[in-house]
């Protein structure tokens, strides 16, 4: 039976891949004639809106729908620190167009170079070079400049996919320093369901299943709190509903 199910992964990894090259390219044309070469923050205004298109198409192919609650803790006219748990490559495909309104990722300069892939991805990302302690000053910079803006900013925490049985791993620094610093509210997003769809410890393996992301209410610094003091706050926060609400 393993054996069937690893073959069975196996080919739907390969229908994922074809989807997701073929809804890309559709995708890319309309992104280079109207979005492309316009300066920022309106080329991320657009780029969002055709992401949710490309993503409303590609995700019911591949068999994983996604279900979204909470955006209504997004409150119009503020911009926030979006903090997500991170699972799977799939985390990054939907939880951007997925966060009302335009918004940024911070992300790792290597999947930038992929062809093709990489002119959306430098598009809606603040690049990082995490063996750069320049580059990691650069990206904070640059943050504080995507949500002066007027976009969102969207962290993911834990660095890297979460491959332990843990809810989370521990979290980094830098989005509660950016919370701290800036005086934004944060939102915790918790992703349920992309470890499922597509494993983190699987080498080309994928399967149907239905994905779901929610907002939580916003959480903002005490008076005086300190970035750790609200980063364990935020874990703790997100731990617990995920423990709760993980099907």
């Amino acid at each position: 039976m393993k054996i069937i199910k690893n073959i069975l992964g196996a080919l739907w990894a390969l229908w994922v891949l074809i989807a997701f090259i073929v809804t890309l390219i559709l995708f890319l044309i309309p992104f280079l004639l109207f979005c492309y070469f316009l300066p920022d923050p309106q080329r991320t205004k657009r780029m969002i809106v055709f992401s949710r298109v490309w993503m409303a198409v590609l995700l019911p192919m591949i068999g994983c729908p996604l279900t979204v609650k909470g955006r209504e803790n997004f409150a119009p006219g503020q911009e926030y620190v979006v903090v997500c748990n991170h699972n799977s490559f799939l985390d990054i495909f939907i939880a951007t167009p997925a966060i009302p309104g335009a918004n940024k990722t911070i992300a790792k300069i290597e999947l930038s170079r992929i062809p093709v892939f990489g002119l959306v991805y430098k598009a809606g990302s603040v690049l990082v070079d995490r063996k750069s302690d320049a580059s990691r000053k650069e990206s904070m910079r640059k943050m504080k400049e995507t949500l002066d803006s007027g976009l969102h900013m969207c962290i993911y925490p834990e660095g890297t996919r979460n491959k332990t049985k843990e809810p989370l791993k521990s979290f980094q620094s830098g989005a509660f320093r950016l919370a701290i610093d800036t005086g934004k509210p944060i939102i915790p997003a918790v992703i349920f369901n992309t470890r499922k769809a597509l494993p983190a410890d699987k080498t080309f393996y994928a399967r149907p299943h239905p994905l779901a992301m929610h907002f939580l209410p916003p959480v903002k610094a005490l008076e005086n709190e300190t970035a750790a003091s609200l980063q364990h706050r935020v874990f703790e926060i997100m731990r617990d509903y995920y423990t709760k609400h993980q099907p």
